[in-house]
């Protein structure tokens, strides 16, 4: 293992500087770790919540003072620990981990769903700074379950050539009625883009990609899986041939063409058993 790699997985203690509320489920922590800060769009890192659990956690953004931000969905016991805790308190922190989006092309379509949109949200403001055109979809089952909305609007309002954002709910209450892939599928059917990246459920993910290959566009998708080590070791995290920690967590189209027999329909849990997506 190298040294970079080592210094990486040491645990560090910081604490919480910031609490954001993104929706009535999500919240945004703010800490300072150097190396954290020095992440690339579509890394991750694990959390540790001290007497409950480590997880592992997209970066939603960087700064450059030092500070790093995860953005956090209730959805088990560590997720609710982590969103229960308030500035100042300690938290553990590993990483960062995996590799990153690549950045290429003039314009890109822009998927993701939940929390999925944490990662992406870093992409759009790396993509921003190297003059890349956007357009982003994010999808929420109702407007209480979307995240960042005030972010991208504002992004949206002051880059309105650069970037053009659409939000999708299922039930109509806010943007427009339907899902993400409904609307990432009639758009693609019209526009050009060099590259599709998404992220979010991977059923989602799954569909993003078949919708990629009909139009024969290339595509990354970050993926989500159960991660117990993060450096490859415990084989928990994986999906087909792959190991989403030290392969991933961002795969090309490619890779995700070979992932069809798991891809959106099968993981493992955490007692090692497969189980259907």
């Amino acid at each position: 293992m190298s040294v970079w790699r080592i210094k990486n997985n040491l645990l560090r203690i910081v604490r919480i500087l910031r609490v954001k509320p993104e929706n009535p489920h999500v919240k945004t922590l703010t800490f300072k770790d150097d190396l954290c800060s020095s992440a690339n769009p579509g890394q991750f890192i694990m959390v540790w919540i001290p007497g409950v659990d480590e997880i592992p956690l997209s970066i939603s953004m960087v700064h450059p003072d030092g500070l790093a931000s995860v953005t956090v969905a209730e959805v088990g016991e560590a997720t609710k620990a982590l969103n229960s805790m308030r500035v100042n308190d300690p938290i553990g922190v590993r990483g960062p981990f995996g590799n990153q989006f690549e950045i290429y092309g003039e314009r890109a379509l822009i998927v993701g769903g939940g929390t999925g949109m944490a990662p992406l949200l870093m992409l759009i403001s790396r993509m921003l700074k190297e003059d890349v055109k956007a357009v982003v979809i994010e999808g929420a089952e109702t407007v209480n379950k979307i995240v960042f909305l005030e972010e991208l609007t504002d992004l949206s309002r002051m880059h309105s050539d650069s970037i053009k954002v659409f939000f999708t709910t299922e039930d109509g209450s806010y943007g427009v009625k339907g899902l993400a892939t409904d609307l990432a599928e009639e758009i693609l059917s019209k526009e050009k883009f060099d590259i599709v990246y998404a992220c979010g459920p991977e059923r989602m993910i799954r569909k993003v990609y078949e919708i990629a290959e009909q139009y024969s566009v290339d595509m990354q998708a970050s993926l989500e899986r159960y991660m117990r080590c993060a450096i490859g070791i415990c084989g928990s995290c994986v999906i087909g041939r792959y190991r989403v920690c030290r392969d991933g967590p961002v795969f090309s189209k490619a890779q995700m063409r070979e992932m069809g027999n798991y891809l959106g329909k099968i993981r493992y849990n955490e007692r090692g058993e497969r189980v259907q997506i």
